[in-house]
């Protein structure tokens, strides 16, 4: 009988793009983002995907004095991969975006290859001027369309040298088959070393669309680029979340959910908290013959620096 494949399963808890109003189950607060952390470990998840937000508005934030009070508590709770986003804002500088890696030195974290547009505009067409909860939301999201989500060559250069010394592994987030191209030339000037971790990310207004056809081609743009040199997984945003992950198990891929990605269970139903997303999506794959990664196994695949060797 062959080995039987082992699939991570990365939870992204709480994200930058949704607000409040949008979900009562998106967590905000310190306690809940560490409480929903824990619960995602418990479901299976063996990698968190973890930005900040502001304590009392829920507000996205880079300052790493609104990420200490949850990655203690994580933690100490639990085993899994802390993994810290350098994508927390659109706006702000790169220097602003990595100082919380750099100061929590995490074995993981994001790294988006390339400049975009990052838009989720028409998110605030679905509410009324009285429906935000919090007075910074509806400018937030509708403004969005106006934002140039910066990436450039520079920037990544800067990321990848300044955190270089922690010995992170990036999750390097590849919105659209240019950012494969645009990670390989990276690669070939010595920024990163294989093996390397490539998120494919579908779905989001102004990257590649969420469906099979373009998982195949991104797949195959990698096998090209870096043929064994790599591991991959799929964020797929919105509705498509569950059943690209699906695809994407199947094709030997790994998967990522979470409250960041899709505010759903299922199409039209609310998810009641990121543990959900993760016990349906690891139910999905064990029924369909995968075995979910443990945190050790998952930092043995990836070639993580390991637990104890963070700073918070």
């Amino acid at each position: 009988m062959g080995r039987q494949q082992k699939t991570i399963i990365t939870c992204a808890i709480t994200g930058a793009i949704h607000t409040p109003t949008m979900s009562g189950a998106l967590p905000y607060t310190y306690d809940d983002i560490a409480q929903h952390a824990v619960d995602a470990a418990e479901a299976g998840a063996s990698i968190l995907h973890l930005h900040a937000r502001d304590n009392e508005t829920g507000a996205p934030s880079v300052d790493p004095e609104d990420f200490k009070p949850f990655l203690g508590c994580i933690k100490q709770a639990t085993d899994s991969v802390v993994n810290i986003s350098t994508g927390g804002s659109l706006t702000l500088s790169i220097q602003d975006r990595i100082r919380p890696a750099a100061t929590f030195s995490a074995e993981m974290c994001s790294m988006n290859m390339g400049s975009m547009n990052f838009s989720f505009h028409p998110l605030a067409k679905r509410y009324k001027d009285d429906d935000w909860k919090f007075e910074w939301e509806k400018d937030y999201v509708a403004n969005s369309d106006g934002n140039i989500f910066r990436n450039t060559f520079r920037d990544i250069e800067e990321a990848a040298t300044t955190l270089a010394p922690h010995d992170i592994k990036f999750e390097h987030e590849c919105y659209d088959v240019g950012h494969l191209y645009n990670l390989r030339f990276c690669m070939d000037i010595g920024l990163f070393k294989a093996p390397i971790f490539i998120q494919f990310v579908m779905g989001i207004l102004g990257g590649i669309g969420a469906d099979i056809d373009n998982l195949v081609f991104m797949k195959q743009t990698a096998d090209k680029l870096f043929g064994d040199d790599y591991c991959w997984s799929i964020l797929a945003a919105g509705a498509s979340q569950i059943p690209m992950a699906t695809t994407a198990s199947q094709m030997g891929g790994n998967v990522r959910v979470g409250l960041e990605d899709s505010l759903f269970i299922t199409r039209g139903k609310l998810a009641d908290s990121n543990a959900q997303q993760v016990a349906k999506i690891r139910r999905i794959v064990e029924d369909l013959g995968s075995v979910v990664a443990t945190p050790d196994e998952a930092r043995e695949i990836l070639d993580l620096k390991g637990g104890d060797r963070v700073n918070f």
